[in-house]
């Protein structure tokens, strides 16, 4: 069966929408006439833009949506907006009641969920449960693909960036004190659970020992990581780079893209390291790193030494910390491992 419309909804968060990113080039593929369309939410909407497989991009502007208010004023133009666009077929990547109603109210007759549904986001749609059901999240988003007698072949992760935003990369770097030139290592303290976390002494001590090697710490992470910034910050030596909120998703990817290594836990900027081919240490406790792990073979996973490991809990239930018995050493003998590759 042939396909001309086909809407893809992967609303957030970055590294979902990542993980979910071979899935426009794989249908392109295989309906080369198709018009792709993407639904997505405004914090990872960059990571689409000027995608040669995306014909068009949706912004599902998720605060208009909240209140009773809004979501009586925006509901009307934004189905209207979907049914224009005649869409045939619908991806639902994200298994949630917003994204099964929004693939729902597409009109899109034939509709696909990838296996992991949640609030019954499989009563709108088809569940999809592939091969690779219990792998890596990349391959069980393209299990819908293969369900459509379709065969992707490796995923291809695709992040385009004007000259322009390639020169504002560079120069946000350099405002904050990086040149781009030298060899720097990427670390991201910060994740959106509590026990994805490496302890801020265990930073400061990692940061102390990548500046005695040559490589220049830098810290990313958003707004809300200024704190870790500064309690890392505080007890090096030499205080590493700050990028916290500093660039935008397309500057931070032309950054990640020249980092010799990334370090880091189960994060959005984690995830597009491993997509843009960055050397990866993961730093792992409560996700499950067959599924959320760095997807590729040029990267290398610590995983807490603890029997509750992959509990899947945003929070020790024990209060213990989770990733602190991942030692210092460990992740700089696996930064050097990488780095001798």
């Amino acid at each position: 069966m042939t396909y001309h419309n086909i809407l893809i909804v992967k609303l957030s968060a970055i590294g979902d929408v990542v993980h979910a990113l071979p899935v426009a080039h794989a249908l392109k593929t295989c309906f080369p006439a198709a018009r792709i369309t993407w639904v997505v939410e405004k914090p990872a909407y960059d990571l689409l833009t000027h995608h040669p497989d995306i014909d068009e991009i949706i912004v599902f502007d998720k605060p208009k949506f909240k209140s009773v208010a809004g979501f009586i004023k925006q509901t009307p133009d934004f189905i209207r907006k979907l049914r224009s666009r005649h869409f045939d077929l619908a991806l639902d990547l994200q298994g949630l009641f917003k994204s099964a109603v929004i693939a729902f109210a597409s009109g899109a007759k034939h509709r696909l969920v990838y296996e992991n549904t949640r609030e019954i986001s499989d009563w709108f749609s088809q569940r999809i449960c592939g091969p690779n059901c219990h792998g890596h999240v990349v391959e069980r988003y393209l299990d819908v693909v293969r369900a459509l007698d379709c065969e992707p072949k490796e995923p291809v992760f695709t992040f385009v960036l004007t000259p322009r935003e390639q020169e504002m990369a560079v120069a946000a770097a350099a405002q904050a004190g990086l040149d781009m030139s030298r060899r720097y290592a990427i670390l991201a303290p910060g994740t959106n659970w509590p026990n994805k976390c490496w302890p801020t002494t265990h930073f400061t001590a990692l940061c102390d020992r990548l500046f005695d090697e040559g490589l220049i710490p830098v810290i990313v992470g958003g707004a809300k990581d200024h704190q870790l910034y500064n309690a890392i910050a505080a007890g090096t030596v030499v205080p590493p780079v700050d990028l916290i909120g500093k660039t935008t998703l397309k500057q931070l990817i032309h950054i990640i893209r020249g980092a010799r290594v990334f370090v880091g836990g189960d994060t959005g900027p984690l995830h597009l390291a491993a997509a843009i081919g960055t050397p990866v240490v993961g730093l792992y406790g409560p996700t499950d790193t067959s599924r959320n792990g760095p997807y590729g073979k040029a990267h290398t996973t610590l995983v807490a030494n603890r029997e509750c490991a992959g509990c899947w809990q945003r929070s020790c239930p024990r209060g213990e910390d989770c990733l602190s018995v991942i030692s210092v050493s460990a992740v700089y003998d696996a930064i050097k491992m990488l780095l001798e590759r």
